[in-house]
């Protein structure tokens, strides 16, 4: 999924992690791809990875299918190109589908809903 933002670059990396963090979750890194380009003499347009999640959500899904682990926790990728500003993320039930989770149909959607309304705070 690929939403553009409203706001800009840096507001919109302030707005997701504010709101990953008031709502009970852990931002477990923050990556600025750009600046690591930049490192080794290379440019990249602004872009961050922020990974993210809630041990309450994603901790059953990998008990019961610990290949899910390969994937949580839960990536959004910022980056600007043009002005423009994107967000892009896979949703849990994609990853879940992936992975032949089953049994777990409320858990997944109760997830999607929530990746769901976090970026929907930068459109």
């Amino acid at each position: 999924m690929i939403k553009r933002s409203r706001f800009s670059y840096d507001e919109t990396l302030r707005v997701l992690k504010d709101k990953i963090i008031k709502g009970g979750g852990t931002i477990f890194a923050s990556i600025d791809q750009a600046a690591a380009a930049e490192s080794v003499g290379m440019t990249l347009r602004p872009t961050t990875l922020i990974v993210f999640g809630n041990p309450k959500g994603g901790t059953p899904l990998m008990q019961g299918f610990p290949l899910v682990a390969l994937e949580l926790p839960l990536k959004l990728l910022v980056w600007e190109e043009s002005g423009i500003v994107s967000v892009a993320y896979v949703s849990v039930s994609e990853i879940a589908a992936r992975y032949g989770v089953t049994g777990m149909d409320e858990q997944l959607q109760t997830l999607d809903r929530n990746v769901e309304a976090l970026t929907d705070a930068i459109v």
